[in-house]
């Protein structure tokens, strides 16, 4: 029986260096522009009629629209609204990666940490970026917690500015760990159908399923919990607040 760990290996398709860097095309880069295609294809089909009476595929895009649109709204108020685009194709995108992971042969881009880590990493720096834009230095009074006495302050000054540096972490192994721990059961009770037989892996293969069911709950989770932590975390940047 193959390795439930080979699933995760990285692929290269043909070697490509430019300069000192390795920029080969490999199967992760093929699946991340694959559920970029097909989320376009989705949206842009399904809004091409915009029918009164919405069809599958127009439903499906309108509900993914307000749905972000609602998370943005409650979480960021009036002034997350020129960010919608960018949740909103941030949460499309790993959601895509992580159910287009669940098919046979296929790949997950969000279980390597590099891939998650440079989405957080781009988060968090875009965030930074916005806080100081529109506050100044005085964006730096989001780690001065309100209300404490100045002594306390030469203590939890430093642990704000630690738990903050720590969110493009903690962002990236949330998904990460859960694709990978994830789709690694799935792998292994896989194996154990084929080793136990149709006959006698009836037990097995009833449990990959409810474990394939839980899985598309799990990607879609992931990908909310991904775009409403962006959402805190822009909240955090535009209204300086903890």
């Amino acid at each position: 029986m193959h390795s439930p760990m080979e699933q995760f290996e990285i692929k290269r398709w043909f070697d490509l260096h430019l300069g000192g860097l390795d920029v080969s095309f490999t199967n992760s880069a093929t699946w991340m522009i694959i559920a970029v295609i097909l989320a376009t294809a989705i949206f842009v089909v399904g809004m091409r009629q915009r029918a009164l009476v919405p069809g599958k595929l127009q439903s499906v895009a309108e509900i993914s629209y307000e749905f972000i649109a609602n998370m943005v709204r409650d979480n960021v108020g009036d002034a997350g609204k020129k960010y919608f685009p960018f949740i909103l194709t941030l949460f499309i995108f790993i959601l895509f990666c992580n159910t287009l992971g669940l098919v046979p042969y296929s790949f997950t881009p969000t279980s390597h940490i590099i891939v998650t880590f440079a989405m957080a990493l781009f988060v968090m720096v875009g965030v930074t970026v916005i806080g100081f834009a529109r506050h100044g230095l005085h964006f730096f009074s989001f780690f001065v917690p309100k209300g404490v006495p100045w002594v306390l302050l030469l203590l939890l000054v430093p642990i704000e500015i630690i738990s903050y540096l720590i969110r493009p972490f903690s962002l990236s192994i949330r998904l990460f760990a859960n694709m990978l721990a994830g789709h690694t059961m799935l792998k292994v009770f896989g194996g154990f159908v084929v080793m136990m037989g149709l006959l006698g892996g009836w037990a097995p293969l009833a449990f990959i399923v409810v474990l394939t069911g839980l899985e598309l709950l799990i990607a879609f989770l992931q990908a909310y919990v991904f775009a409403i932590l962006t959402c805190l975390y822009l909240n955090d940047a535009i209204h300086l607040s903890h």
